[in-house]
């Protein structure tokens, strides 16, 4: 049975979001991982960080199986809406708006083109 249950937090573990990336301050790889943001690896290869981290998400997900916690849901099988509440104050806000309808735009069609989401020329 422990062998199963292995195999299976090995699974879920693969399919969580990973990053490796190479520190300058550091002189060495960084690896994070995005279902877990307090974790992180450090090697001296792109290797070993993955591999290093990956081995303590293994280790946390029995853990947390064990004692009948929640497993976060990988990044990529997580659903959204497409929509998200955005806080800018009062202040912000009015220039956001007074900014969209001097364009004659939506706000949120204003603030997708900042964010470069959308064709400007349009």
């Amino acid at each position: 049975m422990a062998s199963k249950r292995k195999t299976q937090m090995m699974q879920v573990a693969d399919r969580y979001t990973y990053r490796v990336l190479w520190s300058a301050k550091d002189q060495e790889f960084i690896a994070t991982v995005v279902e877990f943001p307090s974790l992180s690896w450090i090697a001296d290869t792109r290797t070993k960080a993955l591999n290093g981290l990956t081995s303590v998400v293994e280790e946390i997900l029995r853990d947390m199986l064990e004692h009948g916690e929640e497993i976060p849901a990988p990044w990529d099988e997580r659903t959204f809406s497409g929509k998200f509440n955005l806080r800018l104050g009062p202040d912000l806000h009015k220039k956001v708006a007074l900014d969209a309808a001097e364009r004659n735009e939506s706000m949120n069609t204003y603030v997708m083109k900042k964010l470069g989401l959308l064709d400007n020329a349009s």
